[in-house]
Parts: structure tokens; C-alpha cells; sequence
């Protein structure tokens, strides 16, 4: 797409200068989208050619490495013990020894049943000790796909300490080669301790990241091609693959209600992410702009008031809420003895006013932490900017327009984008206040049932503590919202002022 000058951009009307912006951001998504394939074809082929490499070493090191180094592919750690690195040594030969046992004890066994996850489940047979009938325990759906997974993980990581065994060797003679010692047990030491001590300090966090984020991520994804709910518990009824038959079910809006349910809260939950993120932050911003201006006596009075909203625990605010607006509740009670009500209004009953209370008590809710925030940003936007914008002839809008806004958009960018993210993730807000929101027959799936009011959090949920205990569908639905938001954060992130102009404000 071609960019126009500033002068012509300058000479287009109001709806032509809207849709050139327009044009101009959706030109920039379809390159996001293009730069992201192309980014996709060279890490896969980057990972080929890696595999390659990695494929030439393991001949060449083998080829010309010495005798130590070719004992070293079928035992780890010879070439490090040959050569007096006895520790590393002890390290990759306990290592294999363990791996060997383990695999051969129980790995094996496990990854043997990840094709169907399981034979024979719980059954009864016959005890002639008890004359009788007993239960007997049988496969574990949910066991076999855990450690099975485990110990390919565990494979993978043998296959690079394999590879890490046969390298170091193949160092050590080239060390030797060129006349050098090899380094000692107290040399590794030192290294730890100093010039990698950053490997050091970054290996806890990364094996806890793998072990509490990575794993369990990655056993969430496989449970959404199977058919793990409450009737497929894995113990007393295995549970086995399904491919993408859960996806399809989902996204088939003709015969299934699922597919229904599926965009219909889909659709809310965007709607409700862009108004409950940028109603707080313009109106924050509002607030603060309001309470900044001069002459304004009592400033510290004001924010005080506000900032009094968010000392009380969220969760008491919004459970009192929920309970005010009830059928029964003290907003019903107060409108029927004024008059303006002959019988109680269910707020919650209604799809528009359920929806609309709940982004107006967001706001009430959300509002004073924008109004701190802008507070800071908006003292620190030099008063020169105005001082010559008014000068030039600009009114309050094309202030706020061309200098507040610019300078906001660009400090708080960032948290505009997690905020957006964390509102259509925003558990608590929805599902405690709208907690008492009637289910809508429309939405009735196999997962149970889901409220006007929640979003795909909590129907996922619902979903999962129900009766049905639909375990799939909470994983494909998990996994939906990991795209969704995914896709919103690359492109919020590339079309945002704080990385596409940070020269601007420099």
C-alpha cells in the first residue's frame, strides 16, 4: 500500500482520513501476518538445518575424534573420566545408569501404552481367598498419559546429554591436541561460582518454569484430543485419543449447540474485554485530568475519595454488589418505595442489563487505579507543550488530542495491551459479580450451562466443576483462548506507539 505525504494526508477530508487509517492498519496486520509465516518457515528450517548439523557433528566427531571420544557414545563420560574430569565423568555415567533403569523398569512400560492409553481398566474378579467378588485395579488413563509424556521428555533430554557427552570429549582432544590441561573439577567450580554464574543463578527458575508452566501446559493441550470428562475419569472408565473430533464439535455451529455457545460467548467476551479495559482508561485518564486542572482546591481530598474504592478488598465489593442489585436486593426495594417499580426487576434475568451493570461496576471498581496512574504521567508531560499549543491557537481538544493523548498512549501502551488481555481473563470481576446472573437454555451444552454474563474463564469454569466434569472441552477452550489472545498481544504490540515511535518521546 502506498503512504501518503503529510500534505496530502493533510488534504483529505474527515472520512477519507479515516479510512486511509483504516487501510493503513489493516495493511500493517496482513504484513504482521506475512512477517509472522515468514518468521514460522525460517525457524522451521533453521531447526532443520540445525538437525543437520547436529547429524554432520555426530559423524565427524565420531570419525575423527580419538578412542575415548568413540567409547563416549556408549558410555557417558568415558572421555571425561579418561582424561581426569572424574566428576563430570561420574555425572554423565550416572546419568545413563539411571536413564537405562529407569526406562527398562518403568518407562518403557508407560510409553508402551500412550497409543491407546490404557487396556483394562477397573474390574471385579473372583478371590477365592474371600469367596467373592473384589475389585481389582486396572490401567490408569490419567497416570499412563503423565508419565508417559514425562519419560519422552525424559528421552529427549538423554539425547542431549548424550550428545553433550561425546562433544566434551571431542574438546578434551582438542585441548590435548594443542598441548592444554583440561579443566578440572575445581576449574568447573570456579565457573559456576563466577564467569557462568548467570547459568547458575538462571537454572532453578528455568527447571521451575519447565516443571509448574511448560509441563502442565503441555498436558492441557493433549487432553483436548481425548475424551477425558466425568464419564471417562481414566480409573474406573479409561478415557482414550479422540484426534480433532473436540475442535470439530466445537466449531460447528449447525448440529451442535457447542459451536453456538462457543461464539456466542466468544463474541461477549471481546466486547466486554474493549469496554471494561478502555472505558476505565479513558475515564481514569478523564478523572485525573480533571482533578490535575488548576484551580481545583482540595486535590488531595478528591483522589482520596476515589482511592477509597480500591482500599476494600475486591472480593467484599463485588459479592455486595451482586446481592444489591438482586431480585430481592436493597436497589429493587428503594425503586418499588419511590414509585418507579410495581414489581422487582431482575437485573441479573437480563441479558442488556446484566451486561451493562456489569461494565458499570467495573468502572466504579477499575477507575481510581487508571486515575493513579494517569496522575503520574500527566505531572510529567512538560507544560511548555501547552504553553505553545495555546499560543498556536489549539483549543482543549486538540490539546488533549495531539499532546495527552500521544504522551499517554505512549508511557502506558503497554499496560493498555495487559490490561486488554488480563479483562478478557478476568475471572473474578465476572464470575463474582455475576454469579447470580440466570443461565441462558440457549447455551445449554454438554459442559453444563452458561450465564449472558460470563466469559470464556468462566465458562471454562463451570465446565470443568460441573457435574458433567468436561475436562476436553475446558482444554480446547483453554487452548482457543491462548490463540485469541495470542493474536490480539502481536499485533496490540506491533501497532503500539511505545515500540513503533520510541524515537518520539526520547
Amino acid at each position: 500500500m502506498k503512504r501518503l505525504t503529510t500534505s496530502e494526508y493533510i488534504r483529505l477530508n474527515f472520512f477519507q482520513k479515516i479510512l486511509y487509517k483504516l487501510a493503513c492498519f489493516f495493511a500493517a496486520v496482513f504484513k504482521l501476518f506475512a512477517d509472522i509465516g515468514k518468521g514460522i518457515g525460517k525457524g522451521v528450517k533453521g531447526l532443520f538445518k540445525g538437525i543437520g548439523k547436529d547429524l554432520k557433528d555426530f559423524a565427524t566427531i565420531f570419525a575423527k575424534g580419538s578412542w575415548r571420544t568413540k567409547v563416549s557414545y556408549f558410555i557417558f563420560g568415558f572421555g571425561n573420566l579418561a582424561c581426569g574430569q572424574i566428576v563430570r565423568g561420574l555425572l554423565f555415567l550416572l546419568f545413563q545408569v539411571a536413564f537405562i533403569g529407569y526406562t527398562f523398569t518403568i518407562g518403557a512400560g508407560w510409553m508402551a501404552k500412550l497409543d491407546n492409553l490404557g487396556d483394562i481398566g477397573a474390574h471385579e474378579e473372583y478371590s477365592p481367598i474371600y469367596d467373592a467378588y473384589v475389585r481389582v485395579d486396572g490401567d490408569d488413563s490419567f497416570k499412563i498419559m503423565l508419565y508417559g509424556v514425562l519419560s519422552l521428555i525424559l528421552c529427549l533430554v538423554f539425547i542431549f546429554v548424550w550428545r553433550m557427552s561425546f562433544h566434551q570429549s571431542y574438546e578434551n582432544d582438542q585441548l590435548l591436541a594443542k598441548g592444554k590441561k583440561v579443566p578440572k573439577f575445581k576449574d568447573d567450580l570456579r565457573e559456576i561460582v563466577d564467569a557462568k554464574f548467570h547459568k547458575t543463578l538462571l537454572t532453578v527458575p528455568i527447571i521451575g518454569i519447565s516443571m509448574f508452566t511448560v509441563f502442565p501446559t503441555l498436558f492441557m493441550v493433549l487432553v483436548a484430543f481425548t475424551n477425558y470428562d466425568g464419564a471417562h475419569d481414566g480409573y474406573s472408565n479409561l478415557y482414550t485419543w479422540r484426534g480433532w473430533q473436540n475442535f470439530a464439535e466445537l466449531f460447528n455451529t449447525t448440529s451442535s449447540n457447542l459451536g453456538y455457545a462457543f461464539k456466542h460467548i466468544l463474541g461477549w467476551t471481546l466486547v466486554w474485554a474493549v469496554f471494561a479495559t478502555f472505558s476505565n482508561y479513558f475515564l481514569g485518564m478523564l478523572l485525573a485530568i480533571l482533578i490535575n486542572k488548576k484551580g481545583i482546591k482540595l486535590k488531595k481530598l478528591w483522589r482520596g475519595i476515589f482511592v477509597m474504592t480500591i482500599a476494600i478488598p475486591q472480593f467484599i465489593s463485588l459479592l455486595y454488589m451482586s446481592k444489591l442489585f438482586a431480585k430481592n436486593g436493597l436497589i429493587n426495594a428503594f425503586l418499588i418505595k419511590m414509585g418507579f417499580l410495581s414489581v422487582p426487576f431482575d437485573f441479573w434475568a437480563n441479558t442488556m442489563a446484566s451486561r451493562i451493570l456489569l461494565i458499570v461496576i467495573n468502572i466504579w471498581i477499575g477507575v481510581p487505579y487508571l486515575m493513579l496512574i494517569a496522575t503520574g504521567i500527566l505531572m510529567n508531560i512538560p507544560e511548555d507543550l501547552y504553553e505553545s499549543a495555546k499560543i498556536d491557537g489549539a483549543n482543549p481538544w486538540q490539546q488533549y488530542t495531539k499532546i495527552t493523548l500521544p504522551y499517554m498512549l505512549f508511557i502506558t501502551g503497554p499496560y493498555l495491551l495487559t490490561s486488554f488481555i488480563g479483562n478478557i481473563n478476568n475471572f473474578n470481576v465476572v464470575y463474582l459479580l455475576g454469579g447470580g446472573a440466570v443461565p441462558n437454555p440457549k447455551l445449554l451444552t454438554s459442559g453444563g450451562t452458561a450465564s449472558d454474563v460470563d466469559l470464556l474463564i468462566t465458562w471454562l469454569f463451570k465446565i470443568t466443576t460441573g457435574t458433567e466434569s468436561n475436562y476436553k472441552l475446558a482444554s480446547v477452550i483453554g487452548i482457543m483462548i491462548f490463540i485469541v489472545v495470542s493474536i490480539i498481544s502481536v499485533i496490540g504490540f506491533n501497532a503500539m506507539p511505545s515500540t513503533k515511535n520510541e524515537e518520539d518521546f526520547q
